[in-house]
């Protein structure tokens, strides 16, 4: 049956041998019994449990095999002749005939749902048998509904029609799973391409009907004729144990959960051993599952990574080459390992486009980034990964290529020296986090650059929910562009960004937001160690740092109570403060803006002595303004103050290089107007209160284009 061409759905249903999938499973029933009903189930009703469900799957199997070649419109033909020669059978010949058969047709509508109609159609020939038999319509209406009863119930499927679509497509996936996995364990089918169909039919499933969770897989399986389709499932899942090596066996249980729906469950450690195939089959692109359900997979996944020593061996060019192969749950593919003068190079090249995704998503599982390129206008497709990449693997990976330059030195292919540059460059990617996306790093006219970049779609959707599950927002923490025309996308971090998760990482919600920020920013510093070539200082690890600290400090200081000393212009002040807080605004344009009051004690300093103590209010305003949407603060200095506009410039300068470090800029107008200009960095440093950085944070986040 396996590899016949069929045109159609119905060609499909009428290609299984449904006689074979019938008998197969009766042979497995005493060994799917302990899969059935809880533990606390008896014997005698788990035996129950099973005929039951067993003959379910006998009438699907039997009105399957009995249309077998009938389109619809011959199916209701033949279902309505058959349901008439029962009615005929059922009523002792009394019904005959026309009566017969609209009977029949009455009874197929009534079971369909339209009750109503089917009923007064009845209560029609009800009448019509009164006047051709001659008798009491009690006793003829009684003996009509009574045969109408019998069929509804002894011969539902046939008044249902239980070779219907909806009902027969609950069977046709496992059915052909059943025939496959039979034949593979017979040597009639390749047992790897049989994990891979059945892990992604089953996982597909679950996408639809089933739920994962950390250490659960379930598949609801129900609706008519539900007990022989679960028990169909559960021989499917019985005959995959038979595949797999004893370390990834598992047990599976069948649960009636409501009428005639069934949960067929793997939990505890079965679940996370069926988690390790579906990690490697469940259905994906992009470098990314098409189900979210699929995500706790990858957490399962223990893959073996093997270095064949005996392929060890020199291209024609001169470079050492190895053969390496990835494998978990009984699947493998053998990858080309290089060791060239300039770097380490892992490669996979077919003309079978699937077989290089799935060479792609191995190593992505490994912790390895893969992108499947074309290789010109061939069929051909490749993966080709470097060094960096390679080095910020799972530990399997990075063992087996530690292997591979140990074996080459030992048969003396290279030389001791390039090794240990190997060597070192894989060990410091031992402290990359795996699976994290490699981040270029890099200073663009005295900014940091933070940026992954893939002409792979899937890819930079991937680590954009990456960042957001770690706290940041998109615009707002992050710039995305899509790759379109073959050219490469990118997420860009912005220094803002890696600010604030330095910020989370000391003031997040929780402990687990606080732990997830800080994986990140120790992450980003040592992909700044990496741009250095290893060497501190330097001046884009600097620069990440500097970020990082400032990012920390936000909300560390208490506004009210703070106290500082300092010298500006050569005159000592004394700034005390005594309260403040922040707010959003709306001007009456609409445009918000963040409005900073301060209310503070500034002293200058004689000596030994504080004169000029002068406790004010003091109110920055900030808005965006300019096509580069810049964070501009605005104060205007009051002629009323004690002592003038000159006096009160000097206060107000001295209290924000106290909070901030930074004096502002300070413009005198023509007519004698006195404004303070605030930016971007005395912003930062007023976050570093806590009074002020939850509301900042978040004007910056709503204000940002």
């Amino acid at each position: 049956m396996l590899g016949r061409r069929v045109e159609s759905w119905r060609e499909l249903v009428d290609a299984v041998d449904w006689s074979w999938v019938l008998e197969r499973v009766e042979d497995l029933a005493d060994e799917l019994k302990p899969w059935i009903g809880p533990d606390k189930m008896g014997d005698a009703e788990r035996e129950r449990l099973t005929r039951r469900m067993l003959g379910e799957l006998a009438l699907l199997v039997h009105f399957a095999e009995t249309r077998r070649g009938m389109d619809d419109g011959r199916w209701r033909e033949e279902r309505a002749k058959r349901l008439a020669k029962a009615v005929e059978t059922l009523s002792g010949g009394r019904i005959k005939g026309d009566h017969a058969e609209r009977l029949a047709r009455a009874i197929i509508r009534y079971a369909g749902g339209h009750k109503k109609e089917a009923g007064e159609d009845i209560d029609r020939l009800v009448g019509e048998l009164v006047g051709a038999l001659k008798e009491d319509v009690k006793r003829i209406k009684g003996e009509v509904w009574g045969v109408v009863e019998f069929v509804l119930s002894d011969m539902y499927c046939l008044a249902r029609d239980c070779a219907r679509d909806e009902v027969v497509r609950k069977f046709v996936a496992p059915a052909l799973e059943l025939v496959m996995l039979d034949k593979a364990l017979h040597n009639d089918f390749d047992r790897e391409e049989a994990l891979l169909i059945f892990g992604e039919m089953y996982a597909t499933a679950v996408a639809g009907d089933g739920t994962v969770e950390r250490r659960l897989v379930g598949l609801v399986v129900g609706g008519e004729l539900g007990g022989g389709a679960a028990l169909l499932r559960l021989a499917t899942l019985h005959l995959l144990n038979q595949l797999l090596p004893k370390e990834l066996k598992f047990n599976a249980r069948a649960y009636v959960k409501r009428g005639r729906y069934y949960d067929i469950t793997a939990s505890g450690e079965d679940a996370a051993r069926l988690m390790r195939l579906l990690a490697v089959t469940a259905p994906s692109t992009g470098g990314e599952y098409l189900s979210k359900k699929f995500e706790k997979f990858v957490k399962e996944a223990r893959l073996e990574v093997l270095l064949d020593k005996n392929s060890i061996r020199l291209t024609d060019g001169g470079n050492v080459t190895a053969d390496l192969t990835i494998s978990e749950a009984g699947i493998a593919v053998k990858y080309n390992v290089y060791l060239s003068e300039k770097a380490i190079k892992l490669q996979f090249v077919s003309t079978d486009r699937s077989r290089v995704e799935l060479a792609a998503w191995l190593l992505k599982l490994a912790g390895v980034d893969a992108e499947v390129k074309k290789e010109g206008g061939r069929d051909v497709w490749r993966i080709d990964i470097t060094t960096n990449r390679l080095a910020a693997g799972r530990k399997e990976l990075r063992d087996a290529l530690v292997e591979l330059i140990r074996a080459a030195v030992e048969k003396e292919l290279v030389n001791a020296g390039k090794a240990e540059q190997w060597l070192e460059e894989l060990e410091r990617g031992r402290v990359l986090k795996e699976g994290w996306p490699m981040y270029e790093m890099g200073l663009k006219d005295g900014a940091l650059v933070v940026r992954y970049r893939s002409p792979n779609p899937g890819n930079i959707e991937r680590v954009a929910q990456w960042l957001e599950k770690r706290g940041l927002k998109r615009g707002d923490h992050f710039s995305v562009k899509t790759p379109e025309g073959g050219k490469a996308g990118y997420v860009s971090i912005l220094s803002e960004g890696l600010a604030y998760a330095a910020y989370l990482s000391v003031h997040g919600k929780d402990k687990d937001q606080q732990k997830l920020a800080a994986e990140f920013v120790e992450y980003i510093l040592q992909r700044a160690r990496e741009a250095c070539g290893g060497t501190e200082p330097c001046a884009v690890y600097e620069k990440a740092k500097e970020i990082v600290e400032e990012g920390k400090a936000w909300g560390s200081l208490k506004l009210k109570g703070f106290v500082k000393e300092f010298e500006v212009d050569g005159k000592k002040y004394v700034v005390k403060v005594i309260d403040g807080g922040a707010e959003i605004e709306k001007s009456q344009s609409g445009k918000k803006l963040l409005r900073i009051k301060i209310t503070a004690e500034v002293s200058r300093v004689e000596g030994e002595h504080i004169v000029d103590r002068v406790v004010r209010e003091y109110t920055i305003t900030y808005g965006r303004y300019g096509r580069k949407d810049a964070a501009i603060g605005f104060s205007v200095v009051r002629a009323a103050a004690p002592g003038g506009r000159e006096a009160e410039a000097e206060r107000l300068s001295a209290l924000i290089k106290a909070l901030t470090g930074k004096e502002p800029r300070i413009r005198r107008m023509k007519d004698g107007t006195i404004v303070i200009e605030c930016y971007g960095g005395h912003l930062e440093g007023l976050m570093r209160f806590t009074e002020l950085a939850g509301v900042i944070t978040r004007w910056l986040e709503e204000t940002r284009q």
